[in-house]
Order: structure tokens, then C-alpha cells, then sequence
């Protein structure tokens, strides 16, 4: 019951605070004339009244796609406006000290601020739909043989196909993977928000994904709120390993390289038997002298990785902040956000911005990626 309360007065003040700052800032504050500041007051008072049963009604048991898209878009707006409201005081003050009075003070604030979440909501839905660009990056793994020097690895997460109908951005991204012409591809989780009954159409592109090697697969937090069971079976289906804490072995010119998944961190609590991050279970069996890739779907996995003496972890789950300045909690959070990183004297980290987005549609100065990763057989690594 206590938690239940902290939750419920929490939900309340987050939602107060987004709708409330830009309220202050943007309608009373510049003290506009009367029809303005009664429609925008009506506006905040019909999104902050409506946007939870908007949510319940597109996100619950009988959801509904375009309540769920209307829900999701206002979130990332009022995101945005309660950020920019805060960040226009800076200009309010560089106006009070050039004299500006007030209310003429106020009105420019809430027109610059309305001008700029106009133009990076324009821009972050653009950049949200958009097919991903490749990202390439090489990571130099000290164990590597030289028979898998030049191995090219696709990395892809972060789907999220969703409300939103994506089969044709789907299909152009597959085309974009095969290309590249992998010898690994990796989805590393969150592959889809909803039931495989929903979502299969958009999913179904990833059926013709081509590797010279293999096509490895595995859950992320979100696959355990859309049935993972389904979905791990379809991802069979579509003939692509599922890596639930297991590994496989790759080979090429007398070369190994163990290739390692586990289930995501919130599997344990989810409910769906069998299924928990287990990284022992995973790396069961791996030869000493064989590098390890670990799969894993959240970037402070790494941890254990280390201490596992895995040679390179890839990751998604943060979308690079997909929202700018979100991705300060999310740094916070994971302790990292995309590229490449080094976590002791063995472990390397790779993170991708992942392919799509979740909730709101937008990616504001957190771009998509496709991550062609190239392996070396040496000491370092460099990225670009």
C-alpha cells in the first residue's frame, strides 16, 4: 500500500511539473490578453486531465494505437516544453539586465521557447522515422586470432516497432543491414512494443537479414512487457539464435570467437518462467583462451562482464537519450550512453544509439544508428 502511494504521488507530480511549468511560463507569465491566457490555460487543463487516460486506454489490456500515439507524442512535447521553459529564464535574465520590461520580457521568452520546441519536435520526428545511418566503428580485441581479423559485426536494437505501422522503414533497414554484408548480426533487445499478433508485419522484414555467420538475438527489458515467450519463438521462427543465457562459437580460418546473449535484467521479476540474466549459465563451457563478445541488452551489465573476463560487451537500451536532456538520467543511470568505452584492463563496451525509438516519436540530438563494428586483432581500438 506504501508503495503504492509514493508511486501515485509521484506519477502526480511529474505530470503537475510538465504541464504545470510550461503553464506558468508560456500562459501567465507574459500575462497575454485574456482569450489567449483562458485557451492556453484550457489546453494545459485538458492535457494534464486527459493525458493519463489517454495512456491507459492506448498502452492497456485493449489498447488502442493511434490513443497510444497521441499519449506518446504529447509526452515528448511536454517534455521538451517544460525543458525549454526552464532553459528561456537564462534569456529572461540577460533581458532584465538589457532593460526589457515586463511583460514584453515574458512574451518573447514564451516565443522563443514555442519556436524552438516547433523546430526540434519537427526535426526529432524526422529523425526518429528516418531509416538509420551506419555508424562504424573498430574495436581492436588484444585475444583475437588473426583468421577473425576484419570480422564485420552488425549490431541493431532498440526497434521498438510499435503503434506507429513501420514495415516499410523496416524493410528499408534490413536492405541497409544487408549491404553491409555482415558476418555477425546482433539485435540486442527491445525488439518490439506489443504482441507478436500486433506487431508481426513490421517484425517480418528481419526474416531476410542476411550473415555470413550467424544472426544471434536477444531479449530486452521491453520484450517482457509484450510476451518474450512469443517472441523469442518467433525470432526462431524467423531463423535468427536466440541467445537465452547460452553461447555459440564462430569460426573462421582456424579462429574462435564465443558469441554469449543473456536474458535482460528485468527478466527475474517479470514472471515468464526460465527466464533471468544468468551470465555463468552463459558462458558455460568457453574455452580459456577463446575472446568472448557478450550480448547483453543494458550497458551496466558490464560490470559483471569485467569480472567475467569478457573481451567486449554490446549493448542498446539507452537510445543515446533519444530526447535531449534526458540523457543526463540515462547516463546516470546505465553509466554509459553509446560508443565505445573501456571498463577495466580486458573489458571493451560498445553501446548503440539503437535503430528506433520508444514513446514519443522524436530523437532530438540522439540520432539513430546502424553500428558496423570491424574487429582487429591487436592492442586499442579506434573509433569514427
Amino acid at each position: 500500500m506504501r508503495r503504492g502511494a509514493v508511486f501515485a504521488l509521484v506519477l502526480v507530480t511529474v505530470l503537475l511539473l510538465l504541464n504545470g511549468v510550461p503553464w506558468w511560463g508560456l500562459v501567465l507569465a507574459p500575462d497575454w490578453p485574456a482569450p489567449v491566457t483562458v485557451a492556453g490555460t484550457v489546453v494545459a487543463f485538458v492535457a494534464l486531465i486527459g493525458f493519463p487516460f489517454v495512456m491507459i486506454a492506448g498502452h492497456g489490456r485493449r489498447h488502442s494505437d493511434p490513443l497510444a500515439v497521441l499519449g506518446d507524442s504529447w509526452l515528448g512535447i511536454a517534455w521538451q516544453l517544460f525543458a525549454w521553459t526552464i532553459i528561456g529564464e537564462t534569456l529572461g535574465l540577460i533581458l532584465l539586465f538589457a532593460g526589457t520590461p515586463s511583460p514584453d520580457r515574458q512574451r518573447i521568452i514564451a516565443a522563443a521557447v514555442l519556436a524552438v520546441v516547433l523546430l526540434l519536435c519537427s526535426w526529432g520526428f524526422f529523425q526518429a522515422m528516418r531509416v538509420p545511418r551506419i555508424r562504424r566503428t573498430e574495436i581492436t580485441l588484444d585475444r583475437l586470432g588473426q583468421g577473425l581479423d576484419g570480422l564485420r559485426i552488425v549490431l541493431i536494437a532498440d526497434t521498438h516497432y510499435g503503434p506507429i505501422e513501420r514495415s516499410g522503414w523496416s524493410a528499408k533497414m534490413v536492405a541497409a543491414v544487408n549491404e553491409l554484408k555482415p558476418d555477425l548480426l546482433v539485435h540486442a533487445g527491445d525488439l518490439a512494443d506489443g504482441s507478436v499478433q500486433h506487431r508481426r508485419g513490421q517484425v517480418a522484414p528481419l526474416g531476410t537479414a542476411e550473415a555470413a555467420l550467424a544472426r544471434v538475438y536477444i531479449t530486452g527489458n521491453h520484450e517482457y512487457f509484450s510476451g518474450a515467450l512469443q517472441w523469442v519463438e518467433h525470432m526462431k521462427e524467423l531463423g535468427w539464435t536466440v541467445l537465452h543465457n547460452l553461447h555459440i562459437v564462430i569460426e573462421r580460418d582456424g579462429a574462435q570467437l564465443a558469441v554469449a546473449g543473456t536474458d535482460d535484467l528485468t527478466a527475474a521479476g517479470s514472471g515468464v518462467p526460465g527466464h533471468q540474466s544468468d551470465l555463468p549459465a552463459a558462458l558455460r563451457g568457453v574455452q580459456a583462451d577463446v575472446p568472448i563478445i557478450l550480448v547483453a541488452h543494458q550497458p551496466k551489465e558490464v560490470r559483471e562482464a569485467a569480472a567475467a573476463g569478457v573481451d567486449l560487451q554490446l549493448s542498446g537500451h539507452t537510445h543515446g537519450g533519444q530526447i535531449w536532456p534526458f540523457h543526463l538520467i540515462v547516463r546516470a543511470e546505465q553509466g554509459a550512453l553509446q560508443g565505445l568505452s573501456r571498463h577495466g584492463e580486458r573489458t571493451q563496451l560498445y553501446t548503440t544509439r539503437g535503430a528506433g525509438f520508444w514513446g514519443p516519436p522524436f530523437r532530438i540530438f540522439a540520432p539513430s544508428e546502424i553500428s558496423l563494428l570491424t574487429l582487429r586483432a591487436g592492442i586499442g581500438g579506434t573509433e569514427r
